[in-house]
């Protein structure tokens, strides 16, 4: 009894630190953001969606290190997709999302056809240096275009604070976003074992959803302060990231190749590749937008976004079991 006490006061502790941190790190990531005459939605991009992408790129490079390209590759997809059908889907259904038309025009395209360039590279059903290699290139490339083609919009919303100062709560609120997630996930995954609960449940549920919590928590805090484009930039960015430079670095790493990675790229291509190639096309469908009203993810695609993300569970948990 008093070690599930304990996981409780873990929970309420993580998700407050949560909460708070998140609000911290993406108040001042607009402030930079304005005060250095960048856009929120490159600052959403780079700033939040990479920052909120490291934990992925930790795990799939020591992964990688040790010779686990399922957990490398699983990691990275798998992250996509819960950050564009849990993260958008809890955050629309929140508060409706207002879709500027440099992201129709320019970012959400860029992931498409970034998604479509990275599948083609994994045909050969391997990944090589070379391709790690072209994944790393298209990145930077990519990040050094918007950086380039980014044309700020000056809002008027007053900025508080030396530039020093937005640095350094962007660092500690990254830091306090980081540490709380991972007390609130080790705390429900000790009170889900210590209740009986399996790990495959477990797996599928309460780590699944707490190595995006970084994401939500972001997304949520940004989106109740009418930051739309850093919502928004930080599922792009952090996509992208996953896809190109999280999958580049492992491969980089240890690249998968030969028989005995072939049944891991055999899941990928036919499952887990179509899936997020899907669900970012259907992204791209619900942010066009019809007559002259402004483009929206509304309630209602949120919604279905969250079912669609249980339905891709529930068929991961259908797998495990057989």
């Amino acid at each position: 009894m008093q070690m599930i006490l304990r996981y409780i006061i873990g929970l309420v502790v993580g998700l407050a630190a949560l909460v708070w941190s998140a609000d911290f790190f993406v108040d001042n990531a607009a402030k930079f953001a304005r005060r250095c005459g960048l856009s929120p939605l490159l600052v959403g991009m780079l700033v939040v969606g990479f920052g909120t992408s490291l934990p992925e790129l930790s795990v799939s490079f020591l992964s990688a290190w040790r010779g686990n390209p399922s957990i490398a590759l699983g990691n990275a997809y798998g992250s996509n997709i819960a950050n564009i059908l849990l993260i958008l889907g809890v955050t629309a259904a929140v508060c409706p999302i207002v879709v500027a038309d440099t992201v129709r025009r320019r970012d959400l395209p860029v992931l498409c056809v970034a998604t479509i360039a990275a599948w083609l590279l994994l045909l050969n059903k391997a990944i090589t240096r070379i391709d790690a290699f072209i994944m790393l290139a298209g990145f930077i490339g990519i990040c050094t275009w918007n950086m380039l083609g980014d044309k700020p919009v000056d809002d008027g919303k007053p900025v508080t604070g030396s530039i020093l100062s937005n640095i350094a709560g962007i660092v500690v609120g990254l830091v306090a976003v980081a540490g709380s997630s991972m007390l609130l996930v080790s705390s429900a995954t000790g009170l889900a074992r210590a209740l009986g609960v399996s790990d495959l449940v477990i797996g599928l549920t309460v780590v699944a959803v707490g190595t995006s919590l970084p994401e939500l928590a972001s997304s949520l805090a940004a989106i109740s302060k009418r930051e739309h484009d850093i919502a928004l930039g930080n599922i792009i960015g952090s996509n992208l990231f996953n896809m190109l430079a999280v999958v580049g670095v492992a491969g980089i790493t240890r690249p998968i190749v030969g028989a005995e990675n072939a049944e891991v790229m055999r899941t990928v291509l036919s499952r887990d590749y179509p899936a997020m190639a899907g669900v970012t096309l259907l992204l791209f469908l619900f942010c066009t937008r019809l007559g002259r009203g402004r483009a929206m993810i509304g309630r209602a695609k949120g919604i279905v976004f969250l079912v669609l993300y249980a339905g891709y569970i529930a068929l991961l948990a259908k797998e495990a079991v057989q």
